[in-house]
Order: C-alpha cells, then structure tokens, then sequence
C-alpha cells in the first residue's frame, strides 16, 4: 500500500478539498475499511487487504456551483415622523404593567398608615400619596395601551 494515509471524518473532508484544489482532472481515491471499522484512505487500490474498498472518482469539475449574487436584504422604510414603533409600544405597556401591579402587590412602608379599629386591632390604610401614584401607574397603563392599539390598527 503505497501512501495510506489513516484520517478521521474530518480529515476525510480535508483531503476532498485537497484534491479539488488540484488540476482539473479526474482522480481516483480508495476509501479502505478493515474488519474493526477503521476508514482509511490511499492513492492507489491495495493488493492484499482484508477489508472493504470502496473506489471514489472525484470529478472537479462537477463538483462547481454557482452561487447567486449577494443582495443585500431589503430594509423597511423608516417610519414618517410622528408614526409609532409596535415593538416599543408594546414594550412600553408591558413595563408600565409591571411597575403597576409591582406598586399594588408590594408597597413601601410609607405608603401604607396604620389605622386604629373601633373594636380594637390595626389595619393599614394607603395614604393618599401612594392613591395618587396608583392612579398616576393606571392612566400611564392606559395612554399606553391606547397608542398600542392606535398604532396595531393603522399598521394593518
């Protein structure tokens, strides 16, 4: 066996491209498999091998192809002045959302009182300041989600 060389599947591949490098002519390649599985790979056919040989002729020049000329991707025209982004919208109101119910679900120390019952015991009550930023979070919410649905209207 005159050259064997033993490549794994990666080598494999890089002696392929080797070859197609080469002059444009037809070559031969013999892919050797012995009894445990190893591949193998020689230049000329072996005489007495106990294995598989599998005979690869490699044509370069069938192996070509054309490739289409690069377009670069259409962009979007940008949007008039004034018009709105549905992306950023909807990020607006899903932020919006989340310092809302952040504010109900889990207010600061000074925006609750504790107020005294009649029968006894203490409740909290919001103070009027934590009241008015509530309803400061809601209308914010609520402008919001209209611009959503302005712009998801007009987008169609």
């Amino acid at each position: 066996m005159k050259r064997a060389i033993a490549l794994h599947a990666a080598g494999a591949v890089a002696l392929l491209a080797a070859l197609a490098c080469a002059p444009a002519q037809a070559q031969t390649l013999y892919k050797l498999i012995d009894r445990n599985g190893k591949v193998t790979y020689a230049q000329e056919a072996p005489k007495d091998f106990d294995g598989k040989v599998i005979r690869i002729d490699v044509n370069p020049n069938a192996n070509t192809a054309t490739l289409p000329k690069f377009q670069p991707p259409a962009t979007k025209p940008r949007a008039a002045a004034g018009s709105t982004d549905v992306r950023a919208l909807r990020e607006r109101v899903a932020e919006r959302k989340a310092a809302l119910e952040h504010a109900q679900n889990d207010p600061a120390e000074e925006d609750v009182q504790w107020v005294g019952n009649a029968g006894g015991g203490t409740r909290r009550v919001p103070t009027e300041s934590y009241r008015r930023r509530l309803a400061e979070l809601e209308r914010s919410l609520k402008e919001a989600e209209d611009e959503l649905h302005a712009a998801e209207k007009n987008a169609r």
